[in-house]
């Protein structure tokens, strides 16, 4: 089961993408449905097949986005996070080879946009980081073996005053 947590501008871009479909593109492709309607015999009409299919795709996020934003659970960054890694951390990790990584640990909905640097909470890397601080040493379980790392860096997004 996926998590309900989302960081704040992970729920600012969801909120986002609703009032854009809504307000925008989805009046805009009603009123091309409605134009290829007008033109007669819809069996054979490209137009108004494409553009009902588009507005189908448009109606299902929408509801999905209307479902799912009643039940997430925003996170905002709490001055006792810091010095160690909770959600909505930036975490910088480094392997034995000296390679390092910076990861932000999200809600499963944030990793919608193939953020590359994003990580879900629900996965391994995310579940073996949490209640870790700087220089410790976290081993996580991948299909290749275990891996081990270490923390150079925990940083988080915070609220503009």
């Amino acid at each position: 089961m996926k998590s309900n947590l989302i960081t704040r501008s992970g729920h600012d871009k969801l909120v986002a993408e609703l009032q854009r479909l809504w307000h925008t593109e989805r009046p805009e492709i009603t009123q091309k449905v409605n134009w290829a309607a007008s033109l007669g015999d819809r069996s054979e009409n490209a137009d108004y097949q494409y553009n009902k299919q588009i507005l189908r795709k448009i109606d299902r996020r929408v509801r999905y986005l209307g479902k799912r934003l009643e039940e997430l659970k925003i996170i905002d960054f709490s001055e006792q996070q810091l010095g160690r890694v909770y959600f909505g951390a930036w975490v910088e990790i480094e392997n034995d080879a000296g390679e390092t990584k910076r990861l932000r640990i999200v809600g499963v909905d944030e990793i919608y946009d193939h953020h590359p640097q994003h990580i879900s909470i629900d996965s391994p890397m995310a579940r073996a980081l949490l209640g870790k601080a700087v220089d410790d040493e976290v081993s996580v379980e991948t299909p290749l073996g275990k891996k081990i790392c270490y923390i150079n860096k925990i940083d988080y997004e915070r609220p503009e005053n």
